[in-house]
């Protein structure tokens, strides 16, 4: 039983380490470099990261973007934050991966 109960915890761990990770080493947050406005870090061709430049722009979100294929400070950037892939945000230190209008929308005000 007590084996058991390891492995669940075990688990858990595993599949919560993103969480765990976040919470012991916070991201850095760049956008002091900015001002304080959110942080884009997109490419041309990525269609959400479109959708996400039009859900900023609809709703007068003051923003900053790094083209992450032209950019070596962008790339940097977006490699210490955990980028896997585009659009990623970053507003006052929380990171969103992925287009997520609401969490965006919720963050910025």
């Amino acid at each position: 039983m007590k084996k058991l109960i390891v492995l669940v915890v075990l688990f858990l761990i595993y599949q919560k380490w993103g969480l765990i990770d976040h919470y012991l080493n916070p991201p850095p947050d760049y956008s002091i470099e900015h001002d304080g406005k959110l942080i884009l870090y997109a490419t041309d061709w990525c269609g959400y990261c479109k959708k996400t430049r039009k859900l900023l722009k609809t709703n007068n979100i003051p923003y900053f973007e790094y083209d992450i294929e032209k950019s070596k400070k962008g790339r940097e950037q977006f490699d210490s934050l955990g980028g896997r892939g585009v659009p990623l945000i970053l507003i006052r230190g929380n990171v969103i991966k992925g287009y997520d209008p609401a969490l965006t929308l919720e963050l910025a005000k």
